[in-house]
């Protein structure tokens, strides 16, 4: 088998963008508890309005395949049905807090010119509704992908997650500093249009439950 895509893989061909972030377990944060995990999207953008990207648990040749995620834009996530957007979360504090990051290759532009690329990348992710299913819960120490998939979501304030512990390995990972691309983004205009009231359903589940966490799941810092 050659080790490059050949042309018969002609659907990985479209994959044409690289993101990272972390993950959080749906069900979990209805409990007002946060558990997440590193998730390398590799994504192709199947129309204009519908990207697909594998989830692996890194970056390596040896990375396992933990999960899909789909996104959409605003206007056709509210097309859905209220009960299927309750399925979907936001990338608006994701965006915001620096912690959704393209990693700048290795033979890419100019730290400075990939800053500029990223946050025009930004001003259009911010919008997105995912749609997230991990098969393979890594961080638990799982060798297989064991059970049922798990729906995922997004950290949404501050309060949810200790970000710089969170994002430690990545950072030094890929040379990100977070808190530098939040400021970067906030002055180039990186805002989404607000979070939908149906999206990240599980954190207003936890706040009517009174658990601690669940302060605000409108992208705020």
């Amino acid at each position: 088998m050659k080790e490059t895509i050949g042309p018969d893989f002609k659907p990985l061909h479209n994959i044409c963008e690289f993101l990272n972030a972390v993950h959080i377990y749906a069900d979990e944060a209805r409990q007002g508890q946060t558990r997440t995990v590193e998730a390398h999207h590799f994504c192709s953008h199947v129309r204009k309005d519908l990207r697909q990207c594998l989830i692996y648990d890194s970056g390596k040749k040896d990375a396992h395949l933990i999960g899909v995620e789909y996104m959409v834009p605003k206007h056709v996530y509210e097309t859905l049905d209220p009960e299927e957007q309750k399925l979907w979360h936001s990338h608006e504090f994701e965006v915001s807090s620096g912690m959704l990051c393209v990693p700048r290759p290795s033979d890419g532009p100019e730290p400075d010119k990939w800053e500029e690329m990223e946050t025009e990348v930004m001003k259009e992710v911010a919008e997105l509704y995912g749609k997230t299913w991990h098969t393979w819960q890594v961080d638990r120490g799982d060798q297989l992908p064991l059970g049922k998939p798990v729906l995922m979501g997004s950290v949404t304030h501050s309060s949810q997650i200790d970000l710089d512990a969170a994002l430690a390995r990545r950072n030094k990972d890929y040379g990100v500093d977070h808190k530098k691309k939040a400021t970067q983004r906030m002055n180039g205009g990186v805002k989404g249009p607000g979070v939908h009231e149906n999206a990240d359903s599980w954190w207003k589940e936890s706040r009517l439950q009174g658990n601690n966490g669940a302060d605000d799941v409108t992208g705020g810092r």
